[in-house]
């Protein structure tokens, strides 16, 4: 990972974003840039980096503290009538830039540990009797049964790059390996998965990546990757 590199991805993000940088949690949750590729390397602050970038930074691109970030949850959730998963913390951030990256709240833990925070937070406030009832069942849920509750809320996919001849598809699937099978059967040249993405919204993510390569689009779901191209898809574990 090189400044050059970032710089690069802060302005080509921008220019995306209607030529506003992203916030810091949104643009480390899409580009895969971690805390140690650039923190006392580069820059001391994030501010540094979108400054020479040649924007200025704002208050997204300050790091949320945690009464915000509850404030922003429990809108979300009031919104919704529930406590929100994963999968709707993505959709809400991509299209409202107001509102932090799913891998922001993890900072509080699991979603039990969590309905506790906001329950500590709503103690002596008026008006939050109702996030009050949200809250109380999660948080005072059994050990053991928070990890079931959250993975029956979600619906585990694959997003995933595979490679025929000079091209690549990139597509999304609920079994990687079984997709590969198919593909196999219906193209003479052979195929091979070069990655895949875990994911609990296979439809968005698979979409990010087919908008991020738009340029490179050759047919359909297929595209004239490079290698840089490749290796940058391939630092994605799990969106």
């Amino acid at each position: 990972m090189n400044k050059q590199h970032i710089l690069d991805e802060i302005k080509r993000t921008a220019a995306v974003n209607g030529g506003a940088p992203l916030g810091r949690e949104r643009f480390f949750g899409e580009i895969g840039i971690k805390l140690s590729d650039w923190l006392g390397k580069f820059w001391a602050r994030w501010g540094d980096a979108i400054r020479e970038a040649g924007f200025e930074p704002n208050e997204l691109q300050t790091a949320y503290n945690e009464d915000l970030l509850i404030e922003k949850f429990i809108a979300l959730a009031r919104h919704l009538g529930r406590f929100a998963v994963n999968a709707e913390l993505r959709m809400k951030a991509r299209s409202d830039d107001g509102f932090p990256s799913h891998n922001t709240f993890t900072r509080f833990g699991s979603k039990q540990q969590f309905a506790s925070k906001i329950l500590e937070y709503c103690k002596g406030r008026t008006g939050y009797q109702d996030v009050i009832d949200l809250c109380t069942p999660i948080a005072t849920r059994p050990q053991g049964a928070d990890k079931d509750q959250i993975d029956s809320d979600e619906v585990i996919g694959f997003v995933y790059l595979m490679k025929s001849g000079r091209h690549y598809k990139i597509g999304r699937s609920n079994a990687a390996g079984r997709r590969q099978y198919q593909l196999a059967i219906q193209i003479p040249e052979k195929i091979i998965t070069v990655h895949t993405i875990r994911t609990d919204d296979p439809v968005g993510i698979e979409d990010y990546w087919h908008r991020r390569f738009a340029d490179k689009r050759k047919h359909g779901e297929w595209f004239d990757l490079t290698t840089a191209d490749v290796n940058v898809f391939r630092r994605r574990k799990f969106m």
